[in-house]
């Protein structure tokens, strides 16, 4: 079966699972991940007329048998206005077309078709608003629940696998980061603590409060130094932590205001940004020995800021990807080494009320086009052109999940891509 109408019919029954055995959600997701199996299974059926009617005959079925008008055509999605050019919907009909293309010769769709599912992941409870893969390794995965757990998952097992549940929080889990070497993992939650775990033995060396005791909505590694964390709390504060000592460094915290949701850091570690849920953004100079800070440049965007990106961008153009609950995905070029942000691009994205992560495509230099995916609470997950047409940007949309979609992340390489959302699920979706 073609890729593209595998994802559609997937697409269908996952909008419609909302609907399926209410009282019962283990069912409806055991349903869900019984029907990918045999989507996968059934790949390589080729006709491509019977699929269309199977998809318009199982839509009319499933909206007469719960009673639901779904208004999303599947067979007509490409042609929306957000998605009416260069869609990654089209079926090629050769076999061989793919594998006869260089790299260079393919289109921007055909480079981001993440079409096919890899594997459903269903171990938590409560919204997973975070996940992200491991540094330069697609294996692993770790994912951040409001149930008060943490996950890390073997992707690339057989089959894949929930190798650790992380529990020691007593309230949701807001954030998590990878150390350099992958051996430690930070994490961080709205009962105020900064957990530092051992990945191979899943568990905890140590648990350091809030300074304020204020429930903690973010947190990052200091890139070049992994014995520093940058956390951001509920009373507006930016924070350094010495995660090796316990130790809050003197000089290492900052007033930003309102409920500090965001943290990105350059590569370097010399410069940081964090957004609040007002919509500033304040670059940030840091003593990466010391740990002391010191505020840079201001920025206001529309709406609270729920995730930042960093990407250098070829390292001419460092940018800043922001999402912003204006209905917002910002694109702002860093301007120069004060950490000042000027506009480049604005797409919409849904985006009002939940958490909605977005990231740079890790390795986008080395492919035609450069692209950016965002969750939404339309429940779709959007890839974005942003060197193309302002008009047209979406160049895929992946539909499967049911609920609005928060987290996203890839592996180092691009062959896999993270989704989660706010029932719980985390989908893989690997490369077409």
């Amino acid at each position: 079966m073609a890729a593209a109408f595998q994802q559609q019919i997937f697409a269908l029954d996952a909008r419609f699972n909302a609907y399926r055995a209410p009282n019962n959600p283990n069912f409806k997701t055991l349903y869900i991940r019984r029907r990918s199996q045999l989507l996968r299974e059934n790949a390589k059926f080729k006709d491509i007329e019977t699929i269309k009617k199977y998809i318009n005959v199982r839509s009319q079925l499933l909206q007469r048998r719960y009673g639901v008008q779904d208004n999303i055509s599947i067979s007509s999605a490409s042609s929306r206005p957000r998605s009416s050019s260069k869609t990654s919907m089209v079926v090629d009909e050769s076999p061989l077309s793919n594998n006869s293309k260089r790299k260079n010769d393919m289109t921007i769709s055909e480079n981001y078709a993440f079409s096919g599912v890899h594997h459903i992941f269903d171990q938590h409870t409560d919204q997973v608003s975070v996940v992200k893969f491991a540094n330069n390794d697609r294996s692993k995965l770790c994912c951040a629940s409001h149930d008060g757990t943490v996950s890390i998952c073997d992707v690339t097992a057989t089959p894949p696998k929930v190798s650790f549940v992380l529990q020691g929080h007593t309230k949701a889990v807001t954030g998590c980061d990878w150390s350099a070497s992958n051996e430690l993992l930070v994490t961080c939650g709205l009962d105020g603590a900064l957990s530092l775990w051992e990945v191979a033995g899943g568990r905890r060396l140590r648990s350091v409060p809030d300074q304020l005791a204020a429930p903690l909505l973010c947190c990052v590694f200091q890139p070049a130094n992994n014995n520093m964390v940058i956390a951001g709390n509920a009373r507006g504060m930016v924070e350094v932590l010495n995660i090796s000592t316990g130790i809050y460094p003197k000089g290492g915290s900052s007033i930003l205001g309102g409920r500090v949701l965001s943290i990105a850091c350059e590569s370097s570690g010399r410069m940081f940004w964090a957004a609040n849920d007002k919509g500033v953004i304040i670059s940030y100079r840091m003593d990466s020995a010391g740990g002391g800070l010191s505020k840079l440049r201001r920025c206001c965007v529309g709406g609270a800021v729920t995730c930042l990106g960093w990407s250098p961008w070829l390292a001419r153009h460092p940018a800043l990807l922001v999402s912003a609950a204006d209905n917002s995905l910002y694109l702002f070029r860093i301007a120069d080494r004060e950490g000042n942000l000027s506009l480049k691009k604005r797409f919409d994205v849904l985006h009002t009320s939940h958490s909605v992560k977005s990231t740079f495509c890790p390795i986008m230099s080395f492919r035609r086009g450069v692209c950016v995916v965002s969750g939404s609470e339309d429940s779709c997950v959007y890839f974005l052109d942003i060197e193309g047409h302002a008009e047209h940007p979406v160049v895929n949309k992946l539909q499967g999940h049911a609920s609005p979609v928060l987290g996203v992340s890839f592996s180092y390489d691009e062959s896999l891509l993270a989704t989660s959302d706010v029932s719980g699920l985390v989908i893989i979706w690997r490369r077409s």
